[in-house]
Parts: C-alpha cells; structure tokens; sequence
C-alpha cells in the first residue's frame, strides 16, 4: 500500500495550532477533534496549504504565515462608520457582531468605537496583519470520496 502525500484534492485530517509573533495561542485543535478538509477546497487560505504539500500521516511541521499569505493585511477600507441608531442591542467596544450583506449573507464585523451618533465597525478579519506561525501534526492523507 503506498504512503499518500498531501497534493490538490486529497483529504486531510490534521491537528494545527496557530500562534502569534509573541507566541499566543489564537486557536488549536490539539485538545480536540481534527481539522478534516479537502485540499483545495477553499476551506483552507492557500497560505496555509502550500506549507503542508507533499507532507504525509504521522509528520509533523512548523511554518511562518505572512499576513499576504494568510488573513491579509489590516485595510482601513473595510473600518466603515454605521449610524448608532442602527443598534438596537447594547453594544460594547470589542464586541463581534453579524451584519447582513445585500447578497444575504452573514459578515463578522468587530465594534471599534462608539460615540452618540456613530459606531465604527471593523470588517477586517481578526488576524488581519498578523504574521501566525501554523503548526501541524498530519494525522490521515488519502484521495477525496466524491458523492
């Protein structure tokens, strides 16, 4: 039986954890279930799949991910002004809420500022503009069952 490597179209299962420059853990799946995705499918930035190609089960790995590679970087074009009176909820500096796009669906956006008139709503991703180390210990590798 041959070793499967990661390539285009294959799953993987995987434990990942992801750090800041500082060495913060922002998220982990090693103290839970894996990550299961299909390599290519755009679950994943390909910042992050790019690092793990050719990688197989049982190896493990550690990897810069540049801002450009990975969230973006911060673009104060998506920091936009929303009248206060829009907010019927009590909200908070910090707070993440979910704004309706006009295609229907939902967008995270990060409450920034608030003032009697206006709240700026942050639509960056939260890592935007961080450098993350990813770190990966490859569980499973083999070809995607089409349904």
């Amino acid at each position: 039986m041959s070793e499967y490597r990661i390539a285009e179209n294959m799953e993987v299962s995987l434990h990942f954890r992801l750090r800041l420059e500082d060495g913060t853990e922002v998220d982990s799946t090693f103290d839970k279930t894996p990550a299961t995705f299909q390599v290519g499918d755009g679950n994943l930035p390909p910042g992050f799949e790019r690092p793990i190609m050719g990688m197989a089960a049982g190896e493990t790995g550690s990897f810069t991910v540049t801002p450009e590679h990975a969230f973006g970087q911060h673009n104060p074009q998506n920091v936009q002004t929303v009248a206060r009176k829009s907010f019927d909820d009590e909200i908070e500096v910090g707070m993440v809420m979910s704004f309706a796009e006009p295609s229907g669906s939902e967008l995270p956006g990060i409450i920034r500022e608030i003032d009697e008139r206006d709240v700026k709503v942050d639509f960056n991703h939260p890592l935007a503009g961080r450098t993350l180390t990813f770190e990966v210990e490859v569980l499973s590798v083999s070809p995607a069952t089409t349904h």
